[in-house]
């Protein structure tokens, strides 16, 4: 089983990076290269988490093996027994043999390094750039990036003056690269706490609330509301973009040397509004450039830039639009369905999406009944319970992770008893379970967070480029010193511990800070304890509230805007919901009709048919005989009258029966349990 775990792990973890990205992503109208960028981005964070739990037990047998040698000791097989005590230290099943974590992790991290710090900000640029070329997006990317780039030279170089000038300064090639560690993972453990704090207390209070379904559904007419908002602006901002595109269109000919740029322009607007502008526009005049001003290419790289935002703004509106009525609409149901007496789920709509029939044949809908109603809130306060418990220990850690007789940090004291006993097993499902509880409480923070309209995260693959980009930064600058906070709450690093054990790998690529002691022994200790005010902050809503106050409309219970927001969107999910309730019957209506009359106008189609034919054999045969002509002329008008009749499908009909032969009715008589058919046939037929 050597190295067989890293591969497994290797192989699952690029696929869970491929489904998220899939998730919010878009394969198919998104560049290859922001899709690669992002997927290497993401597969590199996850992977960090998910390997550190083997480099930890691969540490530990490390270190019983080097206290074993350091004995007289036996081997026998996969393990090795000291002669004194009779001690084993069992080989763990997921064994990384020596020497290849340190260059894994060499790899990984200066990867990670090279995409957050240089490849991803450029491609930001790249991605953002309304250019109509390579060579024109790259020079407009390294124009914005040059200031980021030369800050970070600056700094870098006064610091390399200081290091030559000053004698008291000794450092080598690893003792700088150390500091350019130590001063990146400052930059993330600074921001890795705050969003922390917030993860820690929101993710429990979250799943809480979701056991509330008067809650659930008082935030949901909140968030229309506000979508509703958005959805109109972001149309309007569409609207005035793409009249500023027609004109454009219209004052650029097809001759002018600047149409191509127009042309790229075209195709990024929607298709309703392509046909619009082509059927508008003019090509056979030819363009005068002393009589007419047109615009230049700067000015055209701006507005293809605001084409492509609005274009994705208002695509990604009307998704979430539709997705925010089917989540509205089902906690309605909900909300209906638990005063059932059947104990059937019933729902209002039917799906859109095809279900699948597996699923269809388990979920029936009494187990759905019995899971919507009744299991589903005992489960997401039982969890909520589970979730909380593990952010307390999170905080008393980050409080206490420094203080090594007594230990204090509850992880430490979790990994060291198992330590006793190499119980490898538990040692990595403890250090999994806590690391991705930390990365899930900063993860979703991340996939959370929205500034303003630059930044934001939208599932159903509503995401743009820049987006994903900058998410990509975020989770390389965040894993490596969310790595080492890990580290140090179990007490593995050796500059927290305090102890001459072996490192693990991860810390060795990482290199001793104590080149920089203020940073070792104060930042990276006493910093990390700003999260119990965080955590105090994000339960009293103290965020919230200063955003409300600032005019950032956000849902708080006691707020009347709140209150005002949430009627509003009561009325437009009503509003929503009897517009697709008339669409539904109008479908139901149309299907019923045609299962019902649809062979029956069939075959009077073709009686009528037959009978012209009759009638044109008989008008040849009866030339000579006038008034028969005009008695057989009256005859096939009726006719048209009846067929017309019969195509013509009423807009409410009830009638249980209908005769059969449409001769034998009065077109104005009164059917029973029905309406009329028509009013006259003078009033019906004037139009024919």
């Amino acid at each position: 089983m050597s190295g067989a775990a890293l591969g497994l792990e290797i192989v699952f973890v690029f696929f869970l990076a491929l489904f998220l990205l899939h998730r919010y992503g878009d394969f198919k109208k998104q560049h290859r290269l922001v899709i690669i960028a992002t997927l290497l981005a993401w597969y590199l964070c996850f992977l960090i988490v998910f390997i550190l739990p083997l480099d930890v037990s691969t540490t530990i047998y490390n270190r019983c093996r080097l206290a074993v040698n350091s004995s007289p000791a036996e081997s026998n097989g996969s393990y090795v027994t000291l002669a004194p005590s009779k001690q084993k230290c069992f080989k763990p099943w997921s064994y990384i043999p020596n020497g290849i974590m340190p260059i894994f992790w060499r790899v990984v991290y200066w990867t990670s390094q090279f995409l957050t710090w240089i490849l991803l900000p450029f491609m930001q640029s790249y991605a953002r750039s309304g250019g109509f070329s390579i060579t024109g997006k790259i020079k407009t990317a390294l124009i914005e990036n040059a200031i980021y780039y030369g800050t970070y030279l600056l700094i870098f170089g006064a610091f390399l003056i200081y290091v030559a000038v000053n004698p008291n300064f000794n450092l080598q090639w690893n003792q700088l690269q150390t500091i350019g560690i130590a001063a990146a993972n400052t930059w993330g453990l600074f921001l890795l706490v705050l969003l922390l704090g917030y993860g820690l207390v929101e993710i429990p209070r979250s799943h809480w609330n979701g056991a509330k379904r008067g809650y659930l559904l008082m935030k949901t007419y909140f968030k229309a509301a506000k979508l509703m908002t958005e959805k109109a602006d972001a149309e309007e901002n569409l609207e005035d973009i793409m009249e500023e595109v027609r004109k454009v269109s219209e004052s650029i000919k097809y001759n002018h040397p600047l149409r191509k740029c127009v042309d790229t322009i075209l195709k990024k607007c929607p298709a309703e509004y392509q046909e619009r502008m082509g059927r508008n526009m003019d090509d056979y005049e030819d363009f005068d450039e002393r009589q007419n001003s047109y615009p230049n290419e700067k000015s055209l790289v701006k507005l293809h830039k605001q084409v492509i935002y609005s274009v994705q703004r208002h695509r990604r509106t009307q998704v979430q639009w539709q997705i925010l009525l089917e989540q509205a609409f089902y906690l309605e149901d909900v909300a209906k369905n638990e005063t059932s007496a059947t104990r059937q789920f019933i729902h209002t709509f039917r799906s859109q999406e095809p279900e699948n029939k597996i699923i269809q044949y388990f979920y029936t809908p009494t187990v759905e009944w019995y899971w919507e109603c009744l299991l589903r809130p005992w489960f997401y306060r039982v969890l909520a319970v589970v979730l909380a418990t593990f952010s307390v220990i999170v905080v008393w850690s980050e409080c206490t992770f420094f203080s090594t007789k007594p230990v204090l940090s509850l992880f430490a004291v979790f990994i060291q008893l198992a330590e006793k006993t190499y119980n490898y097993i538990y040692i990595e499902m403890a250090c999994f379970l806590t690391i991705f509880f930390l990365s899930i409480c900063v993860y979703s923070t991340v996939f959370r967070i929205r500034v303003f309209n630059y930044y934001y995260l939208a599932s159903h693959h509503q995401t743009d480029a820049y987006s994903l980009l900058f998410s990509g930064m975020l989770f390389c600058r965040l894993t490596p010193p969310l790595c080492l906070n890990f580290l140090g709450l179990t007490h593995m690093d050796a500059t927290i511990s305090h102890k001459d054990d072996q490192p693990t790998a991860y810390t060795s690529i990482m290199g001793s800070m104590k080149v920089l002691s203020f940073i070792a022994d104060g930042f990276y200790i006493y910093y990390p304890m700003l999260v119990v005010i965080l955590c105090i902050a994000t339960y009293f809503s103290l965020g919230t509230r200063c955003l409300n106050l600032l005019g950032f409309q956000q849902f708080m219970g006691d707020s009347e805007m709140t209150s005002d927001l949430i009627d509003e969107g009561k009325e437009l999910i009503r509003r929503e919901k009897r517009k697709r309730q008339r669409q539904e019957e109008g479908e139901n209506r149309r299907r019923e009709w045609k299962e019902r009359y649809g062979n029956r106008e069939d075959s009077t189609r073709n009686r009528v048919v037959h009978t012209d034919q009759k009638e044109s054999s008989f008008s040849e045969t009866n030339t000579n005989r006038p008034l028969s002509k005009y008695t057989r002329s009256n005859g096939r008008t009726e006719r048209d009258r009846i067929e017309l009749l019969q195509d013509a499908e009423p807009l409410d009909f009830n009638a249980d029966s209908i005769n059969d032969d449409p001769l034998e009715s009065d077109l104005g008589r009164y059917q029973p349990g029905g309406r009329y058919l028509s009013m006259s046939r003078s009033q019906m037929f004037d139009d024919v």
